[in-house]
């Protein structure tokens, strides 16, 4: 064994570049792959896992305590399917009517518990603590939070529902499952005159929403009828987790997938020219008395030492980049102790699983040594056959092409198997160019769509920030505001939390009146409210409650309720938001006065003398210039921009590799052409032409692949649906550089072994001739 590491040490040695290009290469792919993995796997591990530990309930179902009483609930905890339960705990739904601790007026949620830990639905206490005497609550908080808005922290605050005593804000708790938005003793639930009681389950089977729909049936079968009022699952809540991490994963899985094949084909690349370039070494060792499969463990140990290396270095940095980017994917996200981090599996399986990647890749060509008899292997030498190749260059020689380049492009055909793997090499990384080029230009539309006209964001001040009110009246703001000059279109929203009937997490909605705002140019199906009883929602808001355009909801707050009908969605939007028209706010709020105001400035107004008219208008209304939000259109770009350098640099690793390995072989060939007046920089022409005309080729055939791939990404977002005119952004301009991506990989890998080559001397070329 110690020959065999000897042997493979030498070859190291021997061919140092190509080591290095090993290295580089799997360094690459380790790192994309590392980042996809960590994204994939927390997208769905961490909220397990958090889950688990405080026993979230698969279900969170509301009952109506007219229909159903506390003796029949708890007999619903024994029946077949039920792992374990909790309740039934009374629940009620408090009024606010002015903004409260930094929420808009609406609708909050509140559970009777004695105490925060139970079989079902442990809730985690982030400050404070519990709730033990009446006039006492303990507020509901995502995402492991402890304060609220701007750093200021709700312990010892009052909360002053509508009709309900006043509440002592005592603690802070974040619930896996969701289960309310605030908890009090059993003793003060029963002041608040609760009309429903809340059930949390968990089945022996629910890994799917026909399974927990089938165990919610089970339990609540003899109960009276309407007695459920609503449900709500766990996979809802798992599937909001990762609905952001959820579109990032197709193109990131993409790039780690592609820069993974574009490093087998490198290593398999190198591998077989080592065999083919060292058929006399190959001759030697089997005549020293190595036998066929110690020839083959010389060549998998050669590039096993770069892999082994390159995997190393490509963990450390990929697991170096992976947290901050889930800090990107999972911003905002709100479920409990989720805490989204790399699993230690994840750097693992990247540390262990690329060396055996690499060692299968090059087991193929390394078996064709294994085959090669020792005498054949030492007369062969290392000179390439003439072949097509030589035909070929004859033909071109025929054409008014300068000689360099004739003998250039007829050089990939010497070795149609190499060539046909950096040709792939190349595809790959031209349609990572092309994909990465089409989702930048995606995401810019996106946030470029809008009016195309400055936009005025206006609030009305609020006493919970320490704001002053507005001093003029709904309907005289509006007057003023329409009345300034330059002001193209008005329009105007209210905000409330409310329940939407058959479910349980609140939902905010948000009233408008005037013209269409800045979101009615961001409409992908539908039409944007124009009547009473509209609803227009994002691609979120449907998938999470499985709604349609046309579905019908009805919304509920204080006693009052609305129905609504979904007629238009937009480009994006929060899952627990909605826009309504501002009829059905009367319904349900009709002395609600609108809290912001949108306008449009006709192009060429002073953006600032607009702002000042507004604050000596009305000093409680607090207007800014609008700006949309960037964030994931950088997050995007600059995740696929990173993932696009590393692919680039290994498909460009690849031709080098090719291009070296040529060159190698083609030393004789060289000092001949050099020996009757070939110059250097000819030289560099021939060698350069070689790869530029297999980069132009294989730059042709990357471009569809990296569009159809666009088309299926942006397809398949999830959490923003673009329009038609965000996904066509093919121009021929923009495709005919793109066509030049190949050439400039082919180029940039071939530039530096085409100088080498061209300074090679006469001498030390025929030296061993």
């Amino acid at each position: 064994m110690s020959a065999v590491w000897r042997a493979s040490r030498g070859a190291v040695k021997r061919r140092r570049l190509q080591t290095i290009v090993i290295g580089l290469a799997v360094m690459c792919s380790t790192t994309a792959i590392l980042c996809a993995l960590g994204v994939l796997d927390a997208a769905s591990t961490p909220f397990d896992r958090a889950y688990s530990q405080q026993r979230g309930a698969h279900v969170v179902a509301t009952f109506d305590t007219t229909k159903a009483s506390d003796e029949q609930l708890s007999l619903t905890a024994q029946r077949p399917g039920v792992q374990a339960a909790a309740g039934p705990f009374d629940q009620a739904v408090l009024t606010f009517s002015k903004d409260f601790l930094g929420s808009p007026p609406g609708a909050l949620t509140v559970v009777g518990r004695s105490t925060p830990s139970g079989p079902v639905d442990d809730l985690t206490l982030q400050a404070g603590r519990w709730a033990t005497a009446p006039g006492e609550v303990v507020l509901g908080m995502g995402g492991g939070k402890t304060c609220g808005q701007a750093g200021h922290c709700p312990l010892g605050s009052t909360l002053q529902a509508d009709g309900a005593p006043p509440l002592k804000v005592v603690g802070l708790a974040s619930s896996v499952s969701r289960s309310a938005d605030a908890w009090v003793t059993p003793r003060q639930i029963a002041a608040l005159h609760p009309t429903s009681a809340q059930m949390l389950y968990r089945f022996t089977t629910s890994g799917t929403e026909t399974q927990l729909r089938a165990g919610l049936n089970q339990v609540t079968a003899g109960l009276p009828a309407g007695a459920l009022k609503a449900s709500q699952s766990y996979l809802t809540l798992k599937q909001a987790f990762s609905a952001l991490a959820d579109s990032y994963l197709p193109f990131m899985t993409l790039f780690g997938v592609l820069s993974l094949l574009v490093s087998v084909l490198i290593v398999a690349n190198v591998v077989s020219g080592a065999v083919v370039s060292g058929y006399r070494h190959i001759g030697v060792l089997k005549a020293v008395g190595f036998t066929p499969n110690q020839v083959v463990a010389v060549y998998l140990g050669m590039v096993s030492v770069p892999a082994i290396a390159g995997s190393v270095l490509g963990t450390l940095l990929g697991t170096a980049l992976a947290q901050p980017m889930l800090g990107i994917v999972f911003h905002g996200v709100q479920t409990g102790g989720a805490t989204p981090a790399i699993a230690a599996w994840v750097p693992a399986v990247c540390l262990l699983g690329m060396p055996l990647i690499v060692a299968l890749a090059a087991l193929i060509p390394a078996l064709r040594a294994h085959r090669l008899p020792a005498a054949r292997a030492i007369t062969a030498g290392s000179a390439p056959r003439a072949g097509r190749g030589l035909r070929i260059q004859r033909r071109l020689g025929g054409t008014r092409l300068p000689r360099p380049v004739t003998l250039g492009l007829g050089q990939p055909f010497a070795r149609p198997a190499r060539t046909l793997m950096t040709a792939a090499a190349i595809v790959l990384g031209v349609a990572t160019v092309t994909l990465t080029t089409g989702l930048s230009s995606t995401m810019v539309a996106y946030t470029d769509a809008g009016p195309g006209t400055p936009q005025i964001d206006i609030q009305t001040g609020s006493t919970a920030a320490g704001q002053a009110l507005p001093t003029l009246s709904d309907a005289q703001d509006e007057a003023v505001l329409r009345s300034l000059p330059g002001v193209r279109q008005f329009a105007a929203n209210a905000s409330l939390v409310v329940h939407v009937i058959g479910y349980t997490q609140p939902t905010t909605a948000f009233f408008f009146r005037g013209d269409p705002p800045a979101a009615s140019y961001q409409m992908v199906k539908g039409h944007w409210l124009d009547g009473p009883g509209q609803a227009v929602v994002g691609p979120q808001f449907l998938a999470q409650h499985g709604l349609a355009i046309g579905d019908r909801l009805t919304l509920q707050l204080n006693g009052r309720s609305a129905a609504m009908t979904i007629v238009g969605q937009t480009v994006d939007g929060d899952a627990r938001g909605l826009n309504a028209s501002w009829p059905t706010l009367a319904d349900l709020a009709p002395d609600r006065r609108a809290n912001a105001y949108t306008l449009q400035l006709a192009p060429g107004t002073d953006t600032q003398t607009v702002l000042h008219a507004i604050r000596a208008a009305d000093p409680g209304l607090y207007a800014a210039s609008a700006s949309f939000p960037i964030g994931p259109t950088v997050a995007v770009v600059s995740f696929s921009s990173a993932f696009t350098l590393l692919l680039t640099i290994v498909a460009a690793l690849g031709v080098f590799n090719t291009v070296l390995l040529n060159t190698r072989e083609r030393r004789r060939d060289l000092g001949m052409l050099k020996s009757i007046g070939m110059t250097p920089r000819q030289v560099i022409a021939m060698t350069v032409t070689s790869a530029a005309g297999l980069g132009l080729v294989s730059g042709l055939a990357g471009i569809p692949l990296g569009i159809l791939v666009h088309r299926l990404i942006v397809d398949h977002v999830g959490v923003i649906e673009f329009t038609e005119s965000m996904k066509d952004v093919w121009h021929p301009p923009q495709l005919a550089a793109l066509a030049l991506a190949g050439v400039a990989i082919a180029v940039l890998g071939a530039l530096i072994p085409a100088r080498s080559a061209a300074r090679l001397t006469i001498a030390a070329v025929l030296h061993n001739e």
